[in-house]
């Protein structure tokens, strides 16, 4: 079988994105779909191309003042009844049209036909960004390939529905536990339940008001929330065991120890256990390119209401904004879709931004 990523295609967003979605390419099998974009970029001559694992780098060395990078990863959730894809009128179905082979799509359009930007630009396809944070194709490339990162601003194809996120938030995760005595259930008193212990916490925790911070323009909303809880042996058993999950979405003015912090004050009176946590991006729109991206867009930009791979530039002293076309109220959904006019309203707005 050949490659479906033929010149022809490369020129056509619309006709990208299709190729892209009927590539099955869900987190850990896109071997596939890697070997087809490196194919298709190695016949560019204005590129070097690079691969790690099943992450591709291609990249422009004109020589310009500033680098930019455009990032896409290439799989997908699990599917789910909806693959191959499926165009009806101006809307394109599938796994992975929102999230986010069609912003993916867009950075492989602008690498095949844009030899001559006005920054040097190093594109990003990468793996399993949908699963554990350290198999993420960008976790691996900063660790063997560091250099391959550095830029002056990046942008992440993730779906915006056509605006810029800016930033993004950081997560956390805890773990609070609970303790009880087992009895009989028709002889409570004897014991202690510890699912009633929690009372006090989860009564804390449903009257949390998160805040609301604005930075640069773009506004955070902040969230505590308890995700899962589990106790109980038996029907007829008082539990003397609870688990409580939380998990805190926080403003990008937060380190992650004052998150942490910020979460123990709540959870006063018990002892958590962190999980997991990741910071979040400010949202870095002073560069010279993001000014000009947002000038390309011609709307204010947003802040990102939820974590995505800005967060590791900005580690990396990176500004970085997201901006696709697909609809994130979309992602991950068994009718996923995207709108067409998104797909070239946005490699529109891509070719404004980076022509010469």
């Amino acid at each position: 079988m050949g490659n479906p990523l033929t010149p022809e295609v490369l020129a056509d967003p619309i006709a990208l994105t299709r190729a892209l979605v009927d590539i099955e390419s869900v987190s850990g099998n896109e071997q596939e779909i890697a070997d087809r974009i490196e194919e298709a970029l190695r016949q560019c001559a204005h590129l070097s191309v690079q691969r790690h694992q099943n992450t591709i780098m291609a990249r422009t060395d004109l020589g310009r003042d500033q680098r930019v990078v455009l990032a896409g990863h290439i799989d997908t959730v699990p599917l789910a009844d909806n693959f191959p894809s499926r165009t009806e009128g101006e809307i394109m179905h599938g796994c992975g049209t929102s999230d986010m082979k069609s912003g993916t799509a867009l950075a492989l359009h602008l690498a095949a036909t844009e030899p001559n930007p006005r920054h040097d630009v190093t594109y990003f396809f990468y793996e399993c960004e949908e699963i554990d944070s350290a198999r993420n194709g960008l976790t691996l490339v900063a660790n063997a390939h560091p250099e391959w990162l550095e830029a002056d601003f990046a942008v992440l194809l993730e779906p915006t529905y056509g605006l810029v996120e800016a930033g993004c938030q950081g997560t956390l995760r805890v773990l609070i536990n609970t303790a009880g005595v087992r009895a009989h259930a028709a002889r409570s008193w004897l014991g202690s339940n510890a699912i009633h212990a929690a009372a006090d916490l989860l009564g804390r925790l449903a009257s949390y008001e998160g805040r609301q911070v604005t930075i640069e323009g773009c506004d955070y909303r902040e969230g505590l929330n308890v995700v899962r809880i589990t106790g109980g042996v038996a029907s007829n058993v008082i539990p003397d065991a609870c688990e409580i999950e939380i998990n805190f979405r926080y403003a990008p003015d937060r380190s992650p120890e004052q998150a942490i912090a910020h979460v123990r004050e709540v959870c006063a009176g018990y002892d958590l256990t962190v999980v997991d946590v990741a910071p979040g991006a400010l949202p870095g729109l002073s560069a010279p390119p993001a000014q000009e991206f947002l000038a390309a867009i011609g709307q204010p930009p947003a802040g990102k209401l939820g974590w995505t791979d800005v967060a590791r530039f900005a580690e990396l002293g990176t500004p970085a904004v997201n901006f696709g076309p697909g609809d994130p109220n979309l992602a991950h959904k068994r009718d996923e879709r995207v709108e067409l006019a998104k797909i070239t309203a946005g490699a529109a707005v891509l070719r404004k931004w980076l022509a010469s």
